[in-house]
This record gives structure tokens, C-alpha cells and sequence, in this order.
């Protein structure tokens, strides 16, 4: 239990301190040592925790991690995976925020952030692209994902509120098809 949970930690350390770009950035380094490396669970567990985290405050990659980790070991592994995750973060910034001032006019910095700009770019539609192919592939599913691109790029309707009325919406439509069924 004591290896897992040492597991756990180190493995979220490494997702922590090599991401940038926040949490949907993650998504893919999460994915690929969660799933496939360590087979702690299956795409479809990873894709309802990455829903879940998603909806419940705090960042995305703290409540994956926290999420995973207790899946994996109880309150222990919750802890190990939420202190890996964060732990990069905390010292990056404790060390970049004492001298980032002096340097954010000097070009070469400047240059390197718009790199980093681009490839978090890149990882959130690669993670985006790994979510869409794990979705049900349905008339009600697309016209919910496409109402909530709507709503929130061009309408500016909240995200929270999306995700609650889109959580409604597909637990409705869920018991109604149910009985139905029956």
C-alpha cells in the first residue's frame, strides 16, 4: 500500500511539473499514465472523473488528482496524488514570482511565453479531441455539446450554469428513454 501510494505521489509530481497551461492541459499526461501506463482505471472512468472535476470547484487537475488517488488508495491516495500535482506548481511560482518582474520586458522572455502559449494550445484540443472520442456518439449528446459551445463562446451564458442545466437535461432525457424502455 505504502509503494502505491509513493506511486501515486511521484506520478502526479511528474504530471504537476511537466504541464503548463492548466489543467485541461493535463488531461492527456493524466490519460496516458493513468490509463495506460498504470491501468488504475479505464478511459471511460478517467473521462466521468474529468467530468466530475470539472464540475466541482477548484482546478481541474487538483480534483482529478484527488479523485484518482482515492479511487486508487482511499484518503491516503487522495492526499499523495493532490500534494504530487501541486507541489510543481507551488515552487514554480514561489520561484517565478520573486523574479519574473525584473524580466518580463526583456524579448527572449516574452518570445518564450508565447511558445508555451501555443503548445498548451495544442494539448487542451489534443485533450479535447481525446474527450469527443470518448463520448456517446448521439443526436441528443452532439445537440447538448453544440447548445453549451453556443451558449458559452457567443452568448457568454456561464459554464457552471451549462454544466448544471446540462446535467439535468441529460438525467431527464436518460429516465424518460429508461421508461420507455421498459
Amino acid at each position: 500500500m505504502q509503494k502505491q501510494i509513493f506511486t501515486l505521489f511521484m506520478t502526479f509530481l511528474k504530471i504537476g511539473a511537466c504541464t503548463f497551461g492548466g489543467g485541461y492541459a493535463m488531461i492527456p499526461l493524466i490519460q496516458h499514465d493513468i490509463v495506460d501506463i498504470h491501468h488504475w482505471m479505464k478511459q471511460e472512468e478517467l473521462l466521468d472523473i474529468v467530468a466530475v472535476a470539472e464540475s466541482t470547484p477548484g482546478p481541474i487537475a487538483i480534483n482529478s488528482a484527488t479523485f484518482t488517488g482515492y479511487k486508487v488508495a482511499g484518503f491516503k491516495g487522495a492526499l499523495a496524488a493532490t500534494c504530487g500535482v501541486a507541489t510543481p506548481s507551488f515552487l514554480i511560482i514561489l520561484f517565478l514570482s520573486s523574479i519574473l518582474a525584473q524580466f518580463e520586458s526583456v524579448p527572449i522572455v516574452r518570445w518564450a511565453f508565447s511558445g508555451i502559449a501555443a503548445a498548451v494550445l495544442a494539448l487542451v484540443i489534443n485533450a479535447l479531441w481525446a474527450m469527443y472520442k470518448a463520448c456517446p456518439k448521439n443526436t441528443f449528446a452532439l445537440l447538448i455539446m453544440l447548445l453549451c459551445f453556443v451558449g458559452v463562446s457567443f452568448f457568454k451564458v456561464s459554464a457552471i450554469f451549462m454544466l448544471v442545466v446540462s446535467a439535468l437535461t441529460g438525467f431527464v432525457y436518460l429516465c424518460r428513454k429508461d421508461k420507455k424502455a421498459q
